[in-house]
């Protein structure tokens, strides 16, 4: 999964590989701290979208590549930043779906999953099988 910022005007988007184990402990505490959420919370409520979980990851990736940066700074367009599914992801996804769907659920299931497929980025680095974004 993915974290991507583009904002108006930019030519390509900005993209970092969002994968909550990788995250140093100072991060995670950090987030724990500025959320006000455990991080197995956490990381459910950047996938449900909340505003302030979603900021305080995008702090934390801009905070790795210029340490100076504060968190008051951190500011986006709604729909300047959003999380992406990788090409794999999506794989992994449709064959949970075969396994577990059936009838017109499977077909719908299939048909957004092949949709999203189309244009998915290709996670390279990932190799293999990718893990969906749960907390442990």
């Amino acid at each position: 999964m993915y974290l991507v910022l583009q904002r108006d005007g930019d030519a390509e988007p900005t993209r970092w590989r969002y994968d909550f184990k990788k995250l140093m402990s100072v991060e995670r505490e950090d987030i724990e701290r500025r959320t006000g959420r455990n991080f197995a919370q956490f990381t459910q409520d950047v996938l449900q979208g909340n505003s302030l979980c979603r900021r305080a990851l995008l702090f934390t990736y801009l905070r790795r590549e210029h340490p100076k940066t504060k968190f008051e700074d951190v500011d986006f367009g709604w729909d300047e930043l959003k999380l992406e599914y990788s090409k794999q992801e999506f794989e992994s996804m449709r064959e949970n779906v075969l396994e577990t769907l059936h009838g017109d659920e499977l077909a719908a299931a299939l048909a957004s999953i092949d949709k999203s497929l189309e244009t998915a980025f290709d996670d390279t680095e990932a190799g293999g099988k990718a893990a969906l974004p749960i907390a442990e």
